[in-house]
């Protein structure tokens, strides 16, 4: 066979009912399209009068007009742009997706930009088919000696044309409604739509209602042509800042702060995010970043745009140089869309580092309420994590706010008291040698931190006792937010102040008070463990140094993160008392009376008793206890009670 090249064909009778049907996903979305085709020929004309190719009449005001009429089933779109003539109108109307957009800015692409020339495609007309059995066009172009047109098509791909009787420069488009979209000519549902996509076109958008007799009800001004966020932010204030907010976003709760997106290069994009109050569980939060091209309402929340933990924020993005698809209502794939997203990220992250560098009180003002969000953030992107590492704010034990590397800096304080042997004798300090000292440097660096004040109230109180500090961390997403600290900071280990029996508790003690120890720790260990019936009960015995306490449960920090993670994942049936066991130990204070009674007592008629009694004090320091355990725990301590009283 021989070689043969030649042009694709396109049979319009197939691919017509598919652009009707198929090219947008929702059916009022024509509205925007017909308004965005009547802002296009007015931002035209108004550019051809600034380069000297026309000139505007005296007092000009570009302006489109909606009017609803049910009694005939139509909707009238008409504007006062540049209009058509007969052979525009052949050429962007009768050629499918051959956009007089396209074309007006090639033709002056010496003399003008495409700022605020929203068609690109040449098919947004055709949207108007959707609802519409027919449609008629009358127009009349600017042009001098232009002829009045008139055209109409009833769905099909045949349409009539010819001279008109228009007698104003601009364009008017009539449908004529199906039966299925009649409720697209009720002037309510007109006026919802077009707030929805056209609150901040350029050009004054009308809505009214056909016939309308009442003179009190004149057309309706739906939209404001200078949106906030294409104003320079020097040029905005305060009260216009929170107003905006207010009206888009009808929540009258005043937003903490915002951030006014301002971006000439190497992309055009304008836009202002607000940080709301999201002091909640960062699961339930919904915000909303609404995405404009072009002043045009494109979607909510486009997450190719938006990076997924700024969708927590309210606020809106335009960015014209967006990459859409043909319908304007999704995008395409590209990595331009990937740098948008990037650029957002900084700008955020630039403007809460810059807060606590300079404005360190208001950043600690906003912190309980924003730290979900940033901890989100954190999580969800690492360049923001990265940017944010020193910047994120720790409320230490005392209500004070620190950095991460404050955090760092804290030490424990030396004994108010020097340290005493059993005998009462002093105990002479070692001597630390400049090599110890720089191999103390290498230690993986502790950073305490607690998760409910009154749970751990007891050893809030000893760690206040010894001088020493921790961190606050009592949200829902602090756990997995610490993990990646770690990970990201080598050097660093966050623990709870009850993972482990460290010395803060423990009471100096001589070597021989700690060998006698050693030596009743193995059979104080087989009483409790035979008292609750707990073969696998990790028991040790210490000298502590509030001898108020007697007993006291410390669970490694490694085996409580995997209980963490397993009640996050539970499967029906699971044990969850299995995970992390063997991380648990029982610490009994050999100071307390109660415990010299079992070490004293070791068969006595009260043994059990007070076995079960230890055991139950050192869990409620952790967990309220179950209905079961705590009956049994009310009524063992009224039994205790009573022989006391005896």
């Amino acid at each position: 066979m021989a070689t043969k090249s030649g042009s694709l064909s396109i049979n319009s009778e197939n691919i017509f009912p598919i652009i009707k049907k198929w090219l947008y996903s929702d059916h009022d979305i024509f509205y925007r399209e017909l308004i965005s085709n009547g802002c296009d020929a007015v931002t035209k004309l108004k550019k051809l009068d600034m380069m000297g190719e026309y000139t505007l009449p005296e007092g000009y005001k570009g302006k489109i007009e909606v009017i609803c009429d049910a009694d005939n089933k139509t909707l009238i779109f008409k504007d006062n742009g540049l209009g058509m003539t007969a052979a525009e109108m052949e050429e962007y109307i009768n050629q499918i997706a051959f956009s007089g957009a396209t074309d007006f800015i090639e033709k002056y692409k010496d003399k003008s930009n495409s700022d605020q020339i929203i068609g690109h495609f040449g098919l947004g007309f055709y949207s108007a088919f959707m609802v519409a059995d027919e449609v008629h066009i009358d127009t009349l172009s600017y042009q001098d000696g232009a002829t009045a047109v008139h055209w109409e098509c009833d769905g099909g791909t045949e349409f009539t044309m010819g001279d008109g009787e228009r007698s104003e420069v601009g364009t008017t488009i009539t449908l004529f409604l199906n039966e299925d979209c009649l409720q697209f000519c009720n002037e309510y549902k007109a006026k919802e739509v077009v707030k929805k996509y056209c609150s901040f076109m350029p050009t004054e958008i009308y809505v009214s209602k056909a016939n309308e007799t009442d003179e009190e009800k004149k057309p309706e001004l739906i939209n404001e042509t200078t949106p906030l966020w294409t104003k320079h932010p020097n040029e905005c204030t305060k009260e216009e800042y929170l107003e905006f907010y207010r009206k888009v976003f009808q929540d009258y709760k005043e937003p903490l702060f915002w951030i006014h997106l301002n971006m000439d290069y190497p992309f055009n994009l304008k836009g202002i995010l607000y940080f709301p109050k999201i002091n909640m569980e960062y699961e339930s939060i919904e915000g909303t970043i609404k995405l404009y091209n072009n002043q045009v309402f494109i979607a909510d929340n486009i997450k190719e745009v938006i990076p997924e933990f700024l969708l927590l924020l309210k606020g809106v993005i335009d960015c014209p140089d967006l990459p859409l698809n043909v319908s304007r209502s999704a995008l395409q794939n590209d990595g331009f869309v990937k740098k948008i997203s990037e650029y957002i990220t900084k700008k955020v992250a630039d403007k809460l580092s810059g807060m606590c560098k300079t404005e360190k009180e208001e950043y600690e003002k906003y912190w309980d309420d924003i730290s979900p969000f940033i901890k989100f953030g954190c999580l969800k992107d690492d360049k923001f994590c990265e940017k944010m590492n020193n910047y994120i704010l720790f409320k230490n034990l005392d209500g004070k706010y620190m950095t991460l590397p404050e955090c760092l800096e804290i030490k424990p304080s030396e004994e108010e008291e020097a340290a005493v042997d059993e005998a009462g004798n002093t105990v002479e300090a070692e001597v630390v040698t400049e090599a110890e000292e720089v191999e103390e440097e290498k230690k993986e660096k502790i950073i305490y931190y607690v998760t409910d004040m009154q749970q751990q109230g007891q050893y809030v109180n000893m760690f206040k006792a010894a001088k020493m500090d921790a961190v606050v961390l009592t949200h829902n997403i602090d756990q997995p937010f610490v993990s990646q600290l770690e990970a990201k900071n080598e050097g660093i280990k966050f623990q709870r102040i009850d993972s482990d029996l460290t010395d803060v508790f423990k009471a100096k003690t001589s070597k021989k008070a700690e060998k006698e120890m050693a030596e009743q720790a193995e059979s104080l260990a087989a009483i409790m463990k035979k008292a609750l019936k707990n073969d696998k009960l990790n028991v040790k015995l210490e000298k502590l140094k509030n001898k108020k306490i007697s007993s006291m449960i410390t669970l490694s920090e490694e085996s409580r993160r995997m209980q963490d993670m397993m009640k996050m994942y539970a499967m029906p049936g699971m044990d969850m008392g299995a995970f992390g066991a063997e991380g648990e130990t029982l610490v009994l204070n050999a100071n307390h009376p109660l415990v010299e009674y079992v070490v004293a007592n070791q068969e006595g008629e009260n043994t059990k008793m007070i076995c079960e009694q230890l055991y139950d004090l050192a869990k409620l320091q952790h967990a309220p206890l179950d209905a079961e355990a705590m009956t049994k725990f009310i009524a063992r301590s009224n039994e205790i009670m009573m022989l006391l009283a005896k």
